[in-house]
């Protein structure tokens, strides 16, 4: 990975092991104190360790480039339309499945630029994997194992969607929502009829989008809420690894809306299947 990329890799896996101080403070007894946000979502204090490390290691790695986070003051749109370039950063992504104890939160890192994500890392502390892609320098998209965590410098392995296997399709779901919902069910109907078979994954956080670049799970189809920070940094690896995160008319999620919402989306993996056309007309 370049240079540029490894920084921002140390900088996530910092973060990471300030999430963990926090997980595992559980095994010492103590619990973690949950907060409810206004839109009903939980914050806890790993969320606000992770932004703060990661709000002051990219202030002193690019001081011009603003930083938009999940647990950020709220930022009005007509002070970041003007933004160009931003880092746009989810601390703790998959808190529900943290306070549950699961493995399957991250880190997500992403830099924006003119809308499309330029740069991502998603890192995964409990596992150590951690995601990367550097859309600028156009050299592909990386995984690199646990063995590199000490300083986010260690093998990276180059990652591709997998191509189209008519007798079977793998499609991700979300596990923190109680499973997938109705219309989720209508999308794998409709896989079901142009494949041979299904297999379906339940997943939390951007690891969904993340195991389509890694050539394990050919699509995941989210068509319920999300936010731009949700995807942005996984966004930019699956691009890189061959695949695209659009919406239900196959056009690739823009970034930096006047609606930080993203539209129901697809994170498809080998672009010569069509994966926008099945979810049109679903309601």
């Amino acid at each position: 990975m370049n240079r540029r990329l490894r920084q921002v890799a140390r900088i996530a896996r910092a973060a990471g092991r300030e999430v963990l101080e926090v997980y595992h403070a559980v095994d010492a007894g103590r619990a973690i104190e949950v907060e409810t946000k206004d839109d009903g979502s939980p914050l806890t204090q790993a969320d606000r360790r992770a932004h703060d490390l990661i709000h002051a290691q990219l202030a002193r790695l690019a001081p011009d480039i603003p930083l938009l986070s999940e647990e950020s003051d709220a930022e009005a749109f007509a002070a970041r339309r003007a933004w160009r370039k931003f880092w746009l950063v989810d601390p703790l992504d998959g808190t529900r499945g943290f306070i549950k104890r699961n493995d399957q939160f991250t880190v997500n890192i992403a830099l924006i630029d003119a809308g499309r994500p330029a740069l991502g890392v998603v890192y995964a502390p409990l596992t150590g994997l951690l995601y990367a892609a550097d859309a600028d320098a156009g050299d592909g998209a990386f995984k690199v194992a646990p063995a590199g965590a000490d300083d986010g410098d260690g093998a990276a392995q180059r990652i591709r969607v997998k191509p189209i296997d008519i007798r079977c399709a793998v499609m991700a779901t979300s596990r923190a929502h109680g499973g997938p919902r109705p219309r989720t069910h209508a999308y794998r109907a409709r896989l079901a009829a142009a494949f041979d078979r299904v297999d379906t994954v339940a997943l939390g956080s951007s690891l969904k989008i993340c195991l389509v670049a890694d050539g394990a799970v050919d699509i995941y189809p989210r068509l319920s809420p999300t936010s731009e920070w949700d995807t942005a940094a996984a966004h930019c690896v699956l691009q890189a690894a061959g695949g695209d995160v659009t919406d239900v008319d196959g056009v690739a999620l823009r970034y930096n809306k006047a609606d930080i919402l993203n539209p129901w989306f697809l994170a498809g993996g080998a672009r010569d299947f069509d994966w926008a056309k099945l979810a049109r007309g679903l309601d």
